[in-house]
């Protein structure tokens, strides 16, 4: 049976739902569809002058740093107020729903904190490497950006996204089902260009990393990792770090669960062997229902979800041309392909990937139809290129339980009604 929430909801199945209607036949790929032409004519807003046509606008130093128009104020992060018992040590939520592309724009990146955020001058901030190291160093920030830099562009995902919806469909929208995540362009220093400048001991087999907030938040990670793909990070999408996303530096540990992306990154110590703290084993356990426990479970599964129709977007116009639109992602490399049911995954129809397609990066995906109006279920599924494949939600449960809030990539539902309105629901 299908489980939806929200007051006057129906219990809906697959089968009724069919039975009334609701079949790919109904809403098929629109080849070269356009939506119907606007009639100019007796159209004000077309015929006659605005204010904005009447009047001069804001000079070029009225805004010295630019802000998005006053009509998309509603594109913000979003907190769930009871999810934490305070905000400095809380999350909140990348909007997106209301996003195109891959880049997350950095003002609303979603943040997570331990400690609340840290005001640090970089001119006050040193990194310090230490440990099995054969010269233990500390630098400056200007020692730092005096190394060879790099730029990626990678996702960063929270372990916990998806946390709330393993026992059943729980928050209305793509925000809050799974918007512990962004995807930005990094600047940095390969982590490896520091530790060789220190010199790792052939007994260093894992890193610690340590930040500068109140938390004092730490992670181990092997040393095989740290010295493959892990950078030390100044700038994100060309500018300064926000405060909220660790300014003046940060770890970036691409594909892995976001708790080892160390904020306000202080401190490398190197050691032979991980650091047990109890805050790092909760992270780095799945709970499974026979009570055992999946152990550094680090890397983010192949993972998608259609953020365009979902409840926070709506269908907002008749039958016609709609834009199914999404976002695909793998800690293990690129998605090679997506497919899109509009019947609760019954059928399923390849989309279309657009855009760049890089490494541990989010992948843009859209399929096009023309709907006649009929109720759908969206689900989408990605494929990495390794092979590895997005679960449903049955499948995952069926492995691992449902007393894990972490690593969820199981196959998210949207039930689209006949007005339009959109649903959080499941499928069985």
């Amino acid at each position: 049976m299908t489980d939806t929430k929200g007051s006057g909801s129906p219990n809906l199945s697959r089968r009724s739902l069919l039975k009334a209607g609701l079949a790919t036949s109904g809403a098929v790929a629109a080849a070269g569809a356009l939506p119907a032409t606007a009639r100019a004519g007796g159209d004000p807003l077309i015929t006659e002058i605005q204010d904005w046509n009447r009047y001069l606008g804001a000079g070029v130093d009225e805004a010295p740093y630019g802000m998005p128009s006053e009509f998309e104020a509603h594109v913000v992060r979003r907190n769930v107020p009871w999810l934490t018992a305070d905000t400095v040590a809380s999350i909140n939520f990348t909007p997106l729903h209301e996003l195109d592309g891959i880049i997350t724009p950095n003002g609303i990146c979603f943040e997570r904190h331990h400690g609340g955020v840290a005001e640090i001058n970089p001119a006050d901030h040193r990194l310090m490497i230490n440990g099995l190291v054969d010269t233990p160093l500390v630098f400056t920030m200007k020692d730092l950006k005096r190394f060879p830099r790099e730029n990626h562009v990678y996702f960063l995902e929270c372990a916990a996204n998806g946390g709330m919806e393993w026992r059943g469909s729980q928050l209305n929208g793509c925000q809050f089902t799974h918007g512990m995540i962004h995807n930005v362009m990094y600047t940095g220093v390969k982590l490896k260009t520091l530790l060789d400048e220190a010199g790792v001991k052939t007994n260093g087999k894992w890193l610690l990393p340590e930040g500068a907030d109140a938390a004092h938040m730490t992670r181990s990670i092997p040393m095989e990792k740290a010295l493959d793909d892990c950078l030390v990070a100044f700038k994100m999408n060309g500018e300064a770090l926000r405060p909220e996303q660790g300014y003046p530096l940060r770890l970036v540990v691409p594909g892995w669960e976001g708790n080892m992306w160390v904020k306000w990154l202080r401190r490398l110590e190197v050691g032979d062997q991980p650091w047990h703290h109890r805050e790092e084993t909760s992270k780095y356990t799945d709970l499974l229902e026979t009570g055992k426990a999946r152990r550094f479970t680090w890397v983010m599964e192949p993972k998608s979800v259609i953020t365009s129709p979902s409840p926070q977007a709506p269908v907002g116009h008749g039958k016609g041309p709609m834009v199914i639109s999404g976002l695909a992602w793998s800690g293990n490399g690129r998605i090679t392909r997506v497919d899109v049911s509009l019947d609760g995954g019954r059928n399923w129809t390849t989309a279309r990937i657009d855009g760049p397609s890089l490494s541990k990066s989010l992948h843009r995906f859209y399929l096009d139809i023309d709907w006649d109006g009929s109720e759908l279920l969206l689900q989408s599924r990605a494929m990495d290129e390794h092979g590895f494949y997005q679960p449903t939600k049955d499948e995952l449960r069926a492995a691992r339980g449902e007393n894990s809030i972490y690593h969820n990539n199981g196959i998210q539902t949207w039930y689209v009604q006949k007005d339009g309105a959109v649903e959080n629901v499941e499928v069985s």
